[in-house]
């Protein structure tokens, strides 16, 4: 796997930082989280949906938090209790999880619903008024002289 130096563009950029970590942080080795298999997928020009196969799992043994631009959800089984029953295959899995997602500035998590297996996570990019373009007005100061007015007594 390759490695990028990103230490040039720290000398033109402001801001930037945590992107560059996560890029970093994405090339380094380690061991792919399968399970739970997931999509991402957009379903507006600023909505997204996360759909996630937690089968097996009921809305209370599953949570969703959001902090700082980071979305974890997690999923503990409860222990079953009960007769003991002696599996031949078991394929079904029944193994806690945690998985992370980076947001990006201003998505915000709208809701969340269990439905035959799979939890939604409907997420939108809501961009504030302050954070738009704007176009900012030039005017010429040299081309107005100043007036100082003096008030006589």
């Amino acid at each position: 796997m390759r490695h990028f130096d990103f230490s040039p563009l720290y000398r033109s950029t402001v801001g930037f930082d945590r992107l560059f970590t996560m890029l970093d942080s994405l090339g380094q080795p380690g061991e792919a989280q399968t399970y739970p298999p997931y999509n991402i997928e957009r379903t507006g020009e600023n909505a997204y949906r996360i759909t996630m196969a937690v089968a097996g799992f009921d809305e209370s043994e599953l949570s969703i938090e959001a902090r700082e631009h980071t979305l974890t959800i997690k999923g503990e089984k409860a222990e079953e209790k009960g007769e003991e029953s002696q599996f031949l295959h078991r394929g079904i899995a029944k193994r806690a999880f945690e998985r992370r997602f980076q947001l990006a500035d201003h998505v915000e998590i709208k809701s969340a619903s269990l439905k035959n297996g799979l939890l939604h996570i409907d997420l939108t990019r809501e961009i504030p008024e302050a954070a738009k373009p704007r176009r900012i007005e030039i005017s010429s100061v040299a081309s107005q002289p100043k007036q100082i007015e003096a008030q006589t007594l």
